[in-house]
């Protein structure tokens, strides 16, 4: 599918992370993690294809699994006593729910700042705050694209030294250690190369100075209000259910949270359809395309 999300205005598409990030990271109710965990992984999987589910299925769950172990070995909190380790600490059904929310809630997050990456550049982010913070944007959208910018570069460097017999799969230990350290010092030099030539073309436009204007293609039109009004609706339901407990869950001493009702029910499926708001703009998009194919 196309990411269509991506053509939105800047302020929906921060809109929407900053939502489903904090809410990610605040909201421990299994139901609400679940959701979070399965929309995460379907916008990255939708966004980055076979390479996402590869890296989902290689890294993310692997981690999910040790976050999910590290609690219940720590922490011995809990009414709910399974067994005891040899130590003659207890393992308890309450510390074990509450290392597998966490590491869920680690996961999602990690998930959604990929997805963030993918849709919001760098000049989508200056646009937002260029003007109010013109040194933090241009700090922080810098940092944003650091690991992929670097990891290219560093690819790029370690090919260029493979030619020459200089990488770090060429000799015994020593040699190898060496070109290491060759290539990591070729790599600081072209980073701070890189941030000096920055700072001086930024500096050189009149980056930050008063009265600076500056073009942007950014049009708010009537597809991103009505996308925006839609968000701010959902996350209206989702604040109320907050206020009154929906998304409140108790690890200890005992796992405790309130009954489901119909309203619960609403406010479950407002966050997942705020959650899945990109992947319905894609299906919508892929209807229409092959909707303008069929009558071609």
């Amino acid at each position: 599918m196309s990411n269509s999300f991506k053509s939105f205005h800047p302020i929906v598409n921060f809109y929407y992370f900053t939502t489903v990030i904090l809410f990610s990271m605040f909201f421990m109710h299994p139901v609400f993690l679940v959701i979070s965990f399965i929309s995460s992984f379907i916008y990255s999987v939708s966004l980055n294809g076979i390479k996402a589910v590869k890296f989902n299925i290689l890294y993310m769950i692997p981690l999910l699994i040790f976050s999910a172990l590290i609690n219940p070995a720590f922490s011995h909190a809990g009414v709910t006593i399974l067994t005891y380790f040899k130590n003659g600490n207890p393992l308890t059904l309450e510390s074990i729910i509450y290392g597998l929310a966490a590491a869920v809630m680690f996961i999602s997050v990690i998930l959604w700042f990929s997805c963030y990456n993918a849709v919001m550049s760098s000049d989508k982010f200056i646009y937002l705050f260029g003007r109010v913070i013109p040194g933090l944007s241009l700090i922080i959208s810098m940092v944003l694209r650091f690991v992929p910018t670097y990891k290219a570069q560093i690819k790029e460097i370690s090919n260029a030294q493979k030619c020459i017999g200089r990488d770090v799969t060429s000799g015994n230990l020593i040699q190898k250690a060496r070109n290491g350290i060759k290539i990591l010092s070729i790599m600081t030099t072209w980073a701070l190369e890189n941030a000096i030539e920055t700072a001086d073309s930024m500096k050189s436009r009149g980056y930050g100075l008063k009265g600076r204007t500056s073009f942007s293609n950014f049009r708010f039109d009537n597809r991103d209000k009505i996308t925006f009004i839609t968000m701010v609706i959902l996350t209206i339901i989702i604040f109320i259910g907050s206020l009154r407990g929906e998304n409140t869950v108790v690890f200890f001493p005992a796992i405790k949270s309130n009954p489901i009702t119909t309203f619960s029910v609403v406010v479950y499926l407002s966050y997942l359809c705020l959650c899945l708001v990109p992947v319905f703009l894609d299906i919508k998009e892929e209807i229409k395309w092959k909707h303008l194919q069929l009558e071609d």
